[in-house]
């Protein structure tokens, strides 16, 4: 069994041109815990909007340990210090199907990690515009796959349970993002030949991932069993965790799920 095994393993890193597998560093004879581990996912070629945010940079540094190849497609690239033989830090515009499409070739899948400043006067439009240029150009160079993130209470009808301060004071602060988010989901719901993911996590803290397990929801937060939110932050850490378990589970394809740690 061992041998078998151990030829799978060899087929495996044998066939990386072909699975687009960027240099890894393994060991010549692998015990069977690294050989579980090596064999239980895919070494893939991902592409990252919004890598230079907190976010982004949380699942940058993720993925690379992982094993993935990143090109981190940037409106700066000033912005982002890190270095790594499998990074590949590239400029463009995020809101240009044109510009996106060099840098979407040959990817198996694209996270987006995009923010966009609040508006009070104008109103938001980069999460409805960013993903029309995304998805247009996915198209284009044939890549079916995307994981993006927006937040709890999306829904402008969706806050009615959460606390006095949120429902009264945050949501109504930030609601020309979060309405343009409710756009671009809704967008999202009516797109058939992309496989699209929404993550939805609540207040975002500043913090490394964790090992603590996930709630989820499909819906605009996560309820406990009255129906209340449960809880109000997550660590953009474990975020970052999240989407990029989506890669090998298709669990929330086409659909779009709230998170929250235990």
């Amino acid at each position: 069994m061992r041998t078998r095994v151990h030829k799978l393993y060899q087929q495996l890193f044998d066939s990386r041109e072909r699975m687009h597998v960027c240099t890894v560093a393994l060991p010549p004879t692998p015990s069977g815990a690294i050989l579980d581990k090596v064999l239980s996912r895919y070494i893939m070629k991902i592409a990252v909007l919004g890598a230079t945010g907190q976010t982004g940079q949380q699942l940058l540094k993720q993925a690379l340990q992982q094993g993935h190849c990143v090109t981190a497609v940037v409106r700066n690239p000033g912005k982002l210090t890190l270095t790594h033989e499998n990074l590949k830090v590239v400029e463009a515009d995020i809101f240009s199907e044109d510009c996106l499409k060099p840098h979407f070739k040959g990817q198996d899948a694209v996270l987006s990690c995009l923010g966009f400043p609040i508006s009070f006067f104008y109103g938001v439009t980069g999460y409805t515009q960013s993903m029309k240029a995304a998805l247009n150009a996915m198209r284009e160079v044939k890549v079916n796959r995307i994981i993006t993130m927006t937040s709890w209470y999306t829904d402008p009808d969706s806050g009615s349970n959460s606390s006095f301060l949120i429902r009264f004071m945050l949501l109504p602060m930030i609601r020309s993002v979060l309405n343009n988010m409710y756009e671009m989901e809704n967008f999202l719901k009516q797109t058939d030949d992309i496989n699209w993911t929404v993550v939805r996590p609540p207040g975002l803290k500043n913090m490394p991932t964790t090992a603590n397990e996930f709630l989820t929801h499909e819906g605009y937060y996560v309820p406990d069993e009255n129906g209340l939110p449960v809880g109000q932050s997550v660590s953009r850490g474990d975020v970052a965790r999240f989407m990029l378990s989506l890669l090998s589970d298709n669990a929330w394809m086409k659909k779009a799920v709230a998170i929250i740690t235990k």
